[in-house]
């Protein structure tokens, strides 16, 4: 329960999240942990960000994450889209095979619920990686980060 009071922020961000660089500067602060964090960026139809969450807090250099766990911040927050990202405390921006292997399941899962994934983020000290931005996740429906 600490890291729920520690990270969520309830109040809006009054961002508007409209390119993987827009979502990387609510998430920064978390390039620099030294264990993985997977995180959950809620949205509502605006793309603002309504919370960021932490779904689960692993070791060095592995998390667990289910769909359960990131969709439902989602589905309390009545999003319509959502963002995940976790950090690499290596410093490596580069996607392992776990990191593509959850992000398909998690947009499928989003598919079959009604809230996309924009995207999938791996945050570092020094920048970030973009699963979309990359050409390793494709925007459905027009939804990709400011395209409503």
């Amino acid at each position: 329960m600490r890291y729920e009071i520690i990270s969520e922020r309830n109040s809006k961000y009054h961002i508007r999240i409209s390119s993987p660089t827009d979502a990387y500067g609510v998430l920064e602060r978390f390039s620099s942990a030294r264990q993985e964090h997977f995180l959950v960026l809620t949205l509502d139809g605006a793309h603002q960000v309504v919370r960021c969450k932490i779904v689960s807090v692993g070791l060095v250099n592995r998390t667990v994450v289910h769909p359960r766990e990131v969709f439902l911040p989602a589905i309390q927050d009545t999003a319509t889209a959502v963002i995940v990202a976790h950090n690499h405390p290596s410093g490596s921006v580069e996607p392992s095979p776990e990191d593509r292997d959850i992000t398909i399941r998690l947009a499928e899962a989003g598919q079959i619920i009604g809230i996309e994934v924009l995207d999938h983020l791996i945050i570092t000290k020094r920048g970030f990686f973009s699963f979309l931005e990359h050409g390793l996740m494709e925007a459905k429906g027009g939804a990709w980060y400011g395209e409503n």
